[in-house]
């Protein structure tokens, strides 16, 4: 009995040499697993990145020499009403291309609700926010989950190439003209004041 007794404290012993020794190797091995599983943890992560300011973008001056691209496709809202985007001309329109499983999305998209806060009641404003789930339900779920006032859409029709290549998330911003002054793939800050000026100067337009 007390070899029993001797040999469960040595391996005791031994597993907390074990976890001394290698603890912060173990530590940094579960950071990285739950960054690869969690996709809310990879957002939380690139959300830190973009609080440096590194991530954010601006409508560039010479966005008016940016090659005319084609803007007309259908979309639906979640009331099943189809419209197609040469409706929305004569406003400045915000695309962007999201899904809920998408941690660079999830990651942007609080920038996003603070600026669709800042224009929710702007008629010149219109925000369409195309969901790639493959379902209503699942961006929904998290519009919901996150308590996001964001409307949400579905793509009807294929989106031109130059609009949209399935890279998520895209974001674009089209002019009163139904021109495309902005342009940009991968996860932004879209509520820096820089930008919101920039949109506020597009509506003056």
């Amino acid at each position: 009995m007390t070899d029993n007794n001797n040999g469960q404290a040595v391996n005791k012993k031994n597993k907390q040499h074990f976890v001394r020794k290698h603890g912060f190797s173990i530590l940094v091995g579960l950071i990285i697993v739950i960054l690869f599983v969690s996709p809310e943890a990879k957002s939380w992560t690139i959300r830190q990145l973009m609080r440096t300011g590194l991530y954010n973008v601006g409508i560039e001056k010479d966005a008016a020499v940016l090659p005319q691209l084609e803007t007309a496709f259908d979309f639906e809202d979640e009331k099943g009403m189809i419209q197609n985007t040469a409706a929305l001309k004569g406003k400045v329109v915000f695309i962007n291309f999201w899904a809920s499983w998408c941690p660079p999305c999830r990651a942007e998209f609080p920038s996003i609700e603070t600026l669709y806060s800042k224009f929710k009641n702007n008629p010149n404003v219109f925000f369409l926010m195309l969901n790639e789930d493959e379902d209503w339900a699942a961006g929904r779920e998290y519009l919901q989950k996150k308590n996001y006032i964001t409307p949400m859409f579905k793509i009807k029709s294929a989106a031109p190439a130059a609009i949209y290549n399935g890279t998520l998330p895209t974001t674009l911003v089209v002019d009163k003209n139904g021109k495309v002054v902005f342009r940009h793939e991968g996860f932004a800050n879209y509520a820096s004041e820089e930008f919101i000026s920039q949109i506020e100067a597009l509506i003056k337009e």
